[in-house]
């Protein structure tokens, strides 16, 4: 099992703007020194609170990154898809390793009212504009008269190499989208272990259905790493006071590493084969130590 990193883009606390991509900055290092796997953050707009928006944030990022997979998620029913193609492109070819288009269907009436966009139409417009950013990348030439109106549409700058597609699903019809659509399926950070399990047999199955192999696999979890299973479970309690993102605390994660590592194996025989992870604090120095410290769970799994 792999263990990646899905850094906080949403940080409400910051008095100086700045602050708050410095952190990322310096998580996005100590992700690399904890020689993780992975390195993503997610697509937001018109969020209430600062949120470092993915294509210019990954940019700067990947200055800290090494040779491991990296990539960000598209909400693509929000955006023009011949930017998306050109801003993977540029990423791609900044990364030292490769690139990993995460995307999902986005969610909230206000916000695609904010962007222009109809909430109602989301999963067609989603599958529409996955399969032009997909030909674009191919070096195909692109005209569309449907949703997206292309003309003429070309990238000159491509990727390197192939770019994997990792869709975002829970219900049921999204999950058998993942099967069909992409290269790999991302469960939501909210699963109980349970529903990690019924979710996971779901993409199996319709992977089979499709005759395809499933590819990656990718639970979302927020955790802490503690210096010791009490310190983590005052940041958990902490975390649970203030109502943590509405996510029910068995699917939250917080322990020693060797308490992570014996959870996250247990994923691993769900036939899970990587855990994104995501810090359930803000303070930085404890999200910092909390990296240095996953270096030994991921030690751990991989000798499983």
């Amino acid at each position: 099992m792999r263990i990646g990193i899905s850094l906080t883009s949403n940080h409400p606390n910051v008095k100086d703007p700045r602050q708050g991509a410095r952190w990322m900055i310096e998580r996005a290092a100590a992700a690399r020194r904890a020689a993780l796997d992975s390195l993503f953050i997610g697509d937001q707009h018109v969020s209430p609170a600062p949120y470092y928006q993915n294509t210019p944030m990954l940019g700067r990022l990947l200055a800290e990154w090494g040779e491991a997979p990296a990539g960000c998620l598209f909400l693509l029913p929000l955006w023009n898809s011949v930017l998306v193609a050109e801003q993977i492109g540029t990423l791609a070819a900044i990364a030292q390793g490769r690139f990993i288009m995460q995307c999902g269907l986005g969610w909230g009436e206000d916000r695609f009212a904010a962007m222009g966009a109809n909430f109602k139409t989301r999963p067609s417009a989603f599958e529409e504009a996955l399969d032009i950013v997909r030909r674009l990348l191919a070096g195909e030439k692109v005209n569309s008269s449907r949703r997206f109106r292309i003309g003429e549409a070309s990238l000159a700058l491509r990727p390197a190499e192939p770019v994997e597609v990792w869709i975002g699903a829970s219900a049921p019809p999204a999950i058998d989208r993942a099967a069909r659509l992409a290269e790999g399926w991302i469960a939501s950070p909210g699963l109980t272990y349970d529903e990690a399990r019924a979710q996971a047999d779901l993409y199996r199955e319709r992977c089979v259905a499709y005759g395809k192999q499933p590819g990656a696999v990718v639970l979302r979890r927020d955790i802490y790493v503690g210096e010791s299973s009490a310190e983590a479970k005052a940041v958990l309690q902490d975390a649970l006071s203030r109502g943590y993102r509405g996510i029910p605390a068995e699917a939250l994660i917080a322990g020693s590493a060797d308490e992570l590592a014996e959870r996250f194996r247990s994923f691993a025989k769900l036939g899970y084969t990587e855990i994104s992870v995501r810090h359930l604090t803000n303070d930085q120095p404890k999200v910092l130590g909390s990296l240095e410290r996953l270096a030994a769970v991921r030690a751990a799994v991989a000798q499983a």
